[in-house]
């Protein structure tokens, strides 16, 4: 018996693959395509987490597709609310029908004679398809990053990571230590000190903070006035352009971005608040991930007395909390280590083209979503500098794009080929955060120079992946 055969299969049925395949069915609505997904529920990362306080750390007008206006007053959205509009975009085009849940792809296999992919999951019938297009993100989902903590088997209080929040966790009233100053933990310290006892954010070093209205005026005002279709895509590059011009202050004005954000972090804070110690980053502005905290609720929470901040060392774990490098302790009945995530490039997928395994350092990420010398095979990874969305959507455009011109062509293959030796090899993401250096050795490389480079630009990307020419003379295609 032979295997089920689609045109497209599409790996994640989250934010990037409820997307993609939404692209694919209305541009080429003629190809067969199916969506693996190995939880037992869409939504990806909107589904997975669940700690107290979890929302977006980019505005909803560039999280949200291009496609699919969003519509809510909150532009900084809840997780429950952005997996709703990822599983209602699902549902409204039919595309929830598609999704194979507990379908964990764990190998790819490529035959050139035959011009497609065997699809190996574990415990389901092989699949064959033409094009494999992963869309599972970077962050390993079974396992979140911890670091080695000293006398862990001493404390007597409980230890949760905010991957896998507790259900069953009471915290009202209690003492919590929150480890970390990023994203994660600057979420957490406001929603959990609505009801602990006291939260503490015990940071190593601390990083940028910038506070944003929870709504967005001009885009409220413009879905009012315009309505939703025609005011979308005007909030949306007013968005774009803020963020944009943000993060190109930061880069080429550091210290005036510096000064800017440490004025607005102590403009919310009490007078006489060491803010140089707590809120003074050893990094320059947008080195790491700027953190965005709406309506100042970090700030609030310090400022009533419900949250503080400590920047220290920890030395040890203790009974009764963690006792840290100056030789003060805290004391917690609840630890958080919200300490990062592990990445895992292509959701750990091994991949064989023609017999040999394909080792991702060695090849070369092409557009920052093809690899070098792998046929008929894409992959997701959005923007560190602003909405992933935006990515996303852009290289779901260039796919549908890719196959559009296959099919007129009459190509059955086509690949990047890296033959061009005044290409220097670079890491594929250009960013400091710790999640990043800790794992960027097992991704494929980038490139000095385009197409090898992984854009950062949404604005240039626009102009590449919507309109420059697909047979550049590094991606190669076959009728064969």
């Amino acid at each position: 018996m032979s295997a089920e055969h689609v045109d497209v299969l599409i790996v994640g049925a989250g934010l990037s693959g409820i997307g993609a395949a939404h692209h694919l069915q209305t541009r080429l609505p003629h190809k067969t395509y199916a969506i693996f997904e190995a939880r037992a529920a869409s939504g990806g990362t909107w589904d997975l987490f669940r700690y107290p306080g979890m929302r977006s750390d980019s505005d909803m007008q560039t999280l949200g597709y291009r496609f699919r206006p969003w519509t809510a007053a909150k532009a900084i959205a809840d997780g429950p609310a952005i997996l709703e509009y990822v599983r209602d975009t699902a549902r409204e085009a039919g595309i929830d029908h598609r999704i194979r849940y507990g379908h964990r792809v764990v190998r790819a296999t490529w035959s050139t004679p035959d011009a497609r992919w065997t699809v190996e999951t574990e415990g389901e019938p092989d699949v064959t398809c033409d094009f494999l297009y992963v869309c599972g993100g970077y962050y390993r989902y079974d396992e979140g990053y911890r670091p080695e903590f000293n006398g862990l088997e001493d404390y007597s209080g409980r230890l949760v990571h905010p991957q896998f929040w507790p259900e069953d966790l009471d915290y009202t009233g209690k003492r919590i230590v929150v480890i970390g100053s990023g994203a994660t933990a600057v979420t957490l310290v406001p929603a959990l000190a609505e009801r602990a006892g006291h939260v503490t954010m015990l940071q190593r070093s601390p990083s940028y903070i910038l506070s944003i209205p929870s709504e967005d005026p001009i885009a409220n005002a413009l879905r009012r006035l315009l309505g939703p279709r025609a005011a979308y895509p005007i909030a949306r590059w007013k968005n774009v352009g803020i963020s944009t011009l943000v993060y190109q202050l930061s880069q080429r004005r550091p210290k005036l971005m510096r000064k800017l954000l440490r004025h607005g972090v102590a403009a919310q804070l009490p007078d006489g608040y060491d803010v140089d110690v707590h809120f003074n980053p050893r990094y320059g502005p947008w080195d790491q991930r700027l953190c965005l905290v709406p309506d100042g609720d970090l700030f609030k929470a310090i400022s009533r007395g419900r949250a503080s901040v400590v920047t220290d060392e920890i030395d040890r774990f203790v009974a009764g909390g963690i006792r840290l490098a100056s030789g003060a302790e805290l004391d917690a009945d609840v630890v958080v280590t919200a300490t990062g995530l592990n990445l895992l490039a292509i959701g750990g997928i091994e991949l064989v083209v023609d017999g040999e395994p394909v080792s991702l350092p060695e090849r070369m990420a092409y557009k920052g979503m093809m690899l070098s010398r792998v046929p008929n095979f894409a992959f997701t990874i959005g923007y560190t500098n602003a909405s992933w969305t935006l990515k996303a959507d852009l290289v779901a455009e260039y796919v549908c794009r890719l196959l559009t011109h296959m099919e007129r062509r009459g190509y059955r293959q086509c690949m990047p080929v890296d033959d061009d030796p005044t290409v220097e090899r670079r890491p594929l993401l250009d960013f400091d955060a710790g999640y990043v250096q800790r794992s960027i050795h097992r991704f494929p490389k980038g490139g000095s120079r385009a197409p090898w480079r992984l854009g950062m630009s949404y604005a240039q990307d626009v102009v590449t992946l919507r309109h420059a020419r697909l047979e550049d003379g590094a991606l190669r295609f076959s009728a064969r």
